[in-house]
């Protein structure tokens, strides 16, 4: 199925020669002068091997035909990541390279979207916002201002963020996947 390039986004497959590859990341750049483009880093699902190509906005590209369902995540062991799709109870293993460098902000039962290509797991794509408690983090020095410092934070999963000086350890925080940045106290 042919599609504007400017219509990708991250977790996007598209068959490029024959060959399948998940969209790592897509900007639209529109210059002052000149032709509008649209930058893709991608990654070959084969091999693994990253490409980055440069399209004008209006160009057509192949998007592969890939199924893309929730699934609740399992457990990990040896063979990869478990997940299993709620409908019909199916498990699938991803590989480690599939979840790549999302894996910390998985979570037991977490409902992803992984997308599938003849079967074959190739993407994943993680829920936007994530609740995670806060285990550890720094007292608040004396003088700082609420609204312009952050003090880092270790959280139950052992990522470090940073967050403003009134949350304390025992908070529950809600976190974008996307780069791991603190939005906001969790609501329960």
């Amino acid at each position: 199925m042919k599609v504007a390039a400017s219509s990708l986004r991250k977790g996007s497959v598209v068959d490029m020669d024959g060959k399948l590859y998940v969209v790592l990341s897509a900007q639209n750049i529109h210059p002052g002068k000149g032709t509008p483009v649209t930058q893709l880093d991608m990654r070959r699902i084969s091999d693994g091997v990253k490409v980055s190509e440069r399209y004008r906005t209006t160009e057509q590209v192949e998007r592969a035909f890939v199924d893309d369902r929730d699934y609740n995540f399992l457990y990990q062991d040896g063979e990869g990541y478990h997940f299993m799709n709620p409908e019909n109870y199916d498990q699938v293993v991803v590989p480690e390279d599939v979840v790549g460098d999302m894996a910390v902000w998985l979570q037991d039962g977490m409902t992803v979207q992984l997308s599938t290509h003849e079967g074959v797991p190739i993407a994943m794509e993680l829920p936007a916002r994530v609740s995670f408690e806060i285990t550890d983090t720094e007292p608040v020095v004396k003088g700082q201002t609420a609204s312009s410092s952050y003090k880092p934070a270790t959280l139950s999963n052992g990522q470090r963020i940073m967050v403003p000086p009134y949350i304390t350890a025992g908070t529950k925080v809600v976190i974008l996947t996307e780069d791991g940045s603190y939005v906001e106290r969790a609501k329960d």
